[in-house]
């Protein structure tokens, strides 16, 4: 029999259902402060249905988007709750960033610059066998190195196949 929506969920209710070990989500407690299940005697944890919405919010953007702990606190305090709840949904995602971003924009921003300069030091094209000739002189010398022989590219003996 299964719990009606708006029912309390257990730890190990929540854990099972966000494929995450218990240990995570107080884990999670710790580092994101919006997260408070209400407690029992004892130190029960009892997860309400928003608690639930925002531990699969910050679930997707740890696990499925990449974010790190700081990211995801971030989004937090920039963009609320509200945001991160409804980011699990499918077809759902954040707002766009504002003038500042969010780390994870940032971080894409500068993969991007990063790829553009070294797209742009290497304007000429680059031959194939050229390429794979310049490694396999490169994997000589290091062979060459490894035996204590310093070799050079074209003294270097041809490699037998091992059977």
């Amino acid at each position: 029999m299964s719990k009606a929506a708006d029912a309390f969920r257990t730890i190990s209710e929540v854990a099972d259902d966000l494929e995450v070990p218990k240990h995570v989500l107080r884990f999670w407690e710790n580092r994101f402060p919006q997260i408070k299940p209400m407690k029992r005697g004892g130190g029960r944890r009892y997860y309400r249905p928003a608690d639930l919405d925002l531990l699969r919010g910050i679930r997707h953007l740890l696990h499925n988007e990449g974010y790190t702990i700081k990211g995801v606190q971030k989004i937090l305090r920039e963009q609320g709750q509200d945001s991160v709840k409804s980011c699990w949904e499918p077809g759902k995602q954040l707002e766009a960033p504002g003038a500042r971003g969010t780390a994870a924009s940032k971080v894409a921003k500068t993969k991007v610059a990063r790829r553009g300069k070294a797209n742009a030091a290497s304007q000429a094209p680059l031959d194939r066998e050229a390429v794979l000739a310049r490694i396999v002189s490169e994997l000589k010398s290091c062979r060459g190195l490894l035996l204590g022989k310093p070799e050079t590219a074209s003294a270097a003996p041809k490699m037998r196949a091992r059977r």
